[in-house]
């Protein structure tokens, strides 16, 4: 029984990081005022991606699209899942990247966005930098 307690206390706190990840990524998507399916789709991969349950999978973003909603700045999202592993936060800016140029063009808005958050997430810009050329070559 106690393990059964502590399997849902870490599938709790597991969704919470999700539901804030998904949040910056709805909030990317959204930045320039234009979230379109193919972006939904694009989160809800990551999602996935970072072990996120089927089942689980439109609540979290229904969640997310709340907190995204609520919120008036970045720091929300990236101040709890600036602690998770790196090859997670690899995800994330991946997916970022993929919201980015879904439409196949990254504003400045977009651009100053995601210097932001390498910086808020800990990641070099070296290896932002070479997700965003990855991404770039691939939608090309």
């Amino acid at each position: 029984m106690f393990n059964l307690f502590k399997k849902n206390e870490s599938e709790e706190k597991n969704n919470l990081s999700l539901i804030a990840i998904a949040s910056l990524l709805i909030h990317s998507a959204k930045i320039d005022e234009n979230f379109t399916e193919k972006e939904k789709k694009i989160i809800k991969e990551a999602l996935i991606e970072m072990g996120a349950n089927l089942n689980e999978i439109d609540k979290i973003i229904i969640e997310a699209e709340k907190k995204e909603k609520d919120s008036n700045q970045i720091l929300d999202f990236t101040r709890e899942i600036k602690n998770i592993e790196e090859k997670d936060k690899k995800i994330i800016i991946e997916s970022l990247w993929n919201i980015i140029y879904s439409d196949e063009n990254a504003d400045m808005y977009e651009t100053n966005l995601m210097r932001r958050l390498s910086g808020l997430l800990y990641l070099d810009d070296k290896v932002v930098g070479d997700i965003k050329e990855k991404i770039r070559i691939k939608r090309s």
